[in-house]
């Protein structure tokens, strides 16, 4: 025995991420309390088009969302499953397909007034307020809300609310009715467009393999009463995904009836 090895991983082991350099979420996502804010909506670095950047998420397979594999444009094997079970003709395949696909959330780049210092920070949405988004842009009236000179602000108005059995907060928003510029500071412009938070590089982005693995144990658990997982996100909004959010996926029950199962399923597309 090398005792010299032992004491190398004891120190190792006791030391493990004391160096790692802690995140604070609270200057990366911006989650508005009860009552009214005014915001201002940036263009987005990373999507020219829309500032509102769509990210595709898996939920109820950890205590976090995990990023789907489909964001960098990649073969994702959550998503391969559920394709295969929506071949099926199994009413319970169809379901679990519908419960496994990965969500789509909405992240805007905004500038909340008064927190200028902040700069800025990621406003998680769901479709409603993309959609309501999408329809004030189109209005005429009010056109490119991120023009950085004739741009306008929103008010934001977020109220308690018990959305799908549970207390949470319920936003609406409003455009002003003025157009301004995003600040009369150029700095401030400078920074709100060239620094802004990558959601896709904030969460970790796991292997094509290692998402297999975690769909495989997720399949068949060891431990059923460990297998739930409640999903963790910054939800502003009620929308149908909300009950999905808070309904934790429950692990693939197997039929008394001789039929495959799941995990049968999924040797057929992973294994050769």
């Amino acid at each position: 025995m090398d005792l010299s090895f032992v004491k190398q991983k004891l120190e190792a082991n006791a030391n493990k991420g004391a160096g790692r350099e802690k995140i604070d979420y609270t200057k990366i996502f911006w989650k508005p309390k009860a009552g009214k804010h005014q915001i201002r909506i940036v263009p987005n670095t990373f999507r020219k088009e829309w500032p509102l950047r769509e990210v595709q998420m898996h939920y109820g397979f950890s205590k976090g969302p995990i990023l789907a594999l489909s964001n960098w444009g990649e073969e994702d094997p959550i998503t391969d499953f559920a394709k295969k079970l929506r071949k099926s003709s199994d009413k319970d395949d169809w379901t679990l397909a519908n419960k496994i696909s990965p969500k789509t959330r909405y992240f805007a780049p905004v500038i909340v007034r008064g927190e200028e210092s902040q700069g800025v920070r990621l406003w998680e949405v769901g479709k409603l307020v993309n959609d309501q988004l999408m329809g004030i842009a189109s209005d005429e009236d009010y056109g490119d809300f991120t023009d950085i000179t004739d741009g306008r602000d929103f008010t934001v108005e977020a109220i308690e609310d018990v959305i799908a059995g549970r207390k949470g907060i319920k936003c609406t928003l409003r455009p002003k009715p003025k157009s301004t510029p995003i600040s009369d500071d150029a700095a401030l412009v400078t920074k709100s467009l060239d620094e802004q938070p990558d959601i896709l590089a904030i969460n970790r982005k796991y292997t094509y393999d290692a998402l297999k693995d975690v769909l495989q144990k997720w399949l068949s658990p060891e431990d059923e009463s460990t297998s739930e997982a409640t999903p963790t996100s910054i939800v502003d909004e009620e929308d149908d995904f909300l009950k999905e959010l808070n309904s934790p996926i429950q692990p693939y029950s197997l039929d008394v009836k001789p039929r495959a199962t799941a995990t049968d399923k999924f040797d057929s597309l992973f294994n050769d």
